[in-house]
């Protein structure tokens, strides 16, 4: 049964959805994250007016906001009091409505609008990305023996850290209850967006944040994903004992990079501040960051040609003993 709710709550809760404008708002909301500016044009009405529902909705726990460089993202809120209200609320409209049909209609052309933006800046380094895989294992290599690691149990709650273009959210979310990712970059978050809501994938958020302070609560997930990133970053230990921070009693932490090579075009051409890490120097990390190793794999190009790019993946897990967590996918994470 759902967890009831204060009169008060629910009282403020109805009074804030009780008036057509934040109505449609909620449930357009409940098709996906949009900011203002993408409001103004579905809903047809003044940003100020726009502006000034989202905070009567905020304020009433209803939906959720969140920054990202110099824009503002909202979605109707997923958990507490005013999560189920609008959960309930929506159950109770037809999704035929012409009025509401009219709102998704726009969504869509947001949403193509937005799919052509981020397909322009894909475009733009296509050609990058396309030498550096050329140079390892096909992608679809790569993604089985990510798969293969985390196959001994299921995932419920999924972070990837440094997400890109998202695919490992969209690739793990129609087997797990929520994930989000997170990355540095708004244009790479607006790939991932782009990409995730073409493929459908509604149990995935998307936040922008430093690597090394996710805002996220300890013990929040039970797994992390870790995907060619580590190469980027000037301090790979510590981007690990921050992923180790967010992981549950149990939880299993999958890294995948590099295995050393003398590739040094990558630094100058693709901004790689490191060419590759030994089995020994990550598994450091992972032991310093109190996380036990499970296994270690490598994917070489062609049969073990000394011109390619090894893929190396290294498992760990958080050896703490799992008392209870049944609340683990619930928590928020928002």
């Amino acid at each position: 049964m759902p967890a009831a709710s204060s009169f008060a709550a629910v009282l403020e809760g109805l009074k804030a959805a009780g008036e057509d404008t934040r109505l449609r708002l909620v449930a357009v909301l409940g098709e996906a994250e949009l900011t203002v500016s993408d409001l103004t044009e579905i809903l047809g009405q003044s940003q100020p007016r726009i502006s000034r529902h989202l905070k009567l909705l905020a304020d009433a726990g209803l939906v959720d906001r969140h920054r990202e460089a110099s824009w503002v993202f909202y979605r109707r809120a997923a958990e507490g009091p005013g999560g189920r209200i609008a959960r309930s609320l929506l159950d109770l409209l037809d999704r035929d409505d012409p009025v509401l049909a009219g709102d998704r209609a726009r969504l869509e052309a947001v949403r193509a609008a937005r799919a052509a933006a981020a397909q322009g800046y894909f475009a733009a380094h296509a050609r990058q990305w396309d030498e550096i895989r050329r140079l390892h294992v096909p992608e679809a290599a790569v993604e089985a023996a990510v798969r293969r690691a985390f196959a001994g149990a299921p995932i419920r709650a999924l972070l990837d850290l440094g997400t890109g273009t998202g695919r490992m959210l969209e690739l793990f979310a129609p087997d797990i209850e929520r994930g989000m990712g997170v990355d540095l970059s708004p244009d790479m978050l607006g790939v991932a967006r782009a990409n995730l809501e073409r493929a459908g994938v509604r149990n995935c958020l998307l936040r922008q944040s430093d690597i090394y302070a996710v805002p996220v609560p300890r013990d929040a997930f039970d797994a992390v994903i870790v995907h060619q990133v580590l190469h980027y970053l000037d301090d790979g230990s510590r981007a690990l004992k921050e992923a180790a921070r967010v992981l549950a009693p149990g939880g299993r932490l999958l890294v995948v990079d590099f295995a050393p090579h003398g590739l040094e075009f990558l630094r100058e051409a693709h901004a790689h501040r490191h060419l590759g890490f030994a089995r020994a120097t990550v598994e450091g990390w992972l032991a310093a960051a109190g996380l036990e190793l499970v296994s270690f794999d490598t994917l070489t190009p062609d049969g073990g040609a000394g011109d390619g790019l090894t893929v190396s993946l290294w498992l760990a897990r958080d050896p703490r003993y799992v008392v209870a967590d049944a609340d683990l996918a619930q928590r928020e994470i928002a």
